[in-house]
């Protein structure tokens, strides 16, 4: 008996230490997998912030443009202001040009008529000169 006793304290300790050698093998791969879970709870938030630089690296980007765009527009709001400067000064100079242009039309004709009166008393004096010479009022002599 004494035999069967100790061969069933040996089957029994057989059994237990399966039992603790397939809990252990549980254990380790529990263990791993808590691992893995750790790993991709690292992974998750490295993504989680590597999303969130990407987006504030593409919203820096986007006002980056944005502030290139308002340069551009602000130069060419200074350029259009220049521009208007020059075109009102250009129809000031204009106008002025046909004040004087008017100004020296009126001169022109002014001087045509004082030439045609000219010409007129001109030939007015040389016909009382033929007139005094025919009738003898130019010669005393």
């Amino acid at each position: 008996m004494i035999g069967t006793t100790h061969c069933n304290i040996l089957q029994h300790t057989a059994t237990y230490c399966n039992i603790l050698q397939h809990t252990a093998t549980h254990c380790n791969i529990l263990q791993h997998t808590a691992t893995y879970c750790n790993t991709l709870q690292h992974c998750a938030t490295h993504y989680n912030a590597l999303t969130a630089l990407r987006r504030t690296a593409t919203h820096y980007n986007t006002l980056q443009r944005i502030a290139t765009h308002c340069n551009t527009l602000q130069h060419t709001a200074t350029h259009c202001t220049t521009l208007q400067h020059n075109a009102t000064h250009c129809n000031t100079l204009h106008h002025t040009a046909g004040m004087q242009e008017e100004a020296y039309q009126r001169a022109l004709t002014d001087a045509i008529h004082a030439a045609t009166r000219c010409n007129t008393l001109q030939h007015a004096a040389t016909c009382c000169n033929m007139l005094q010479y025919t009738t003898g009022g130019g010669n005393d002599a």
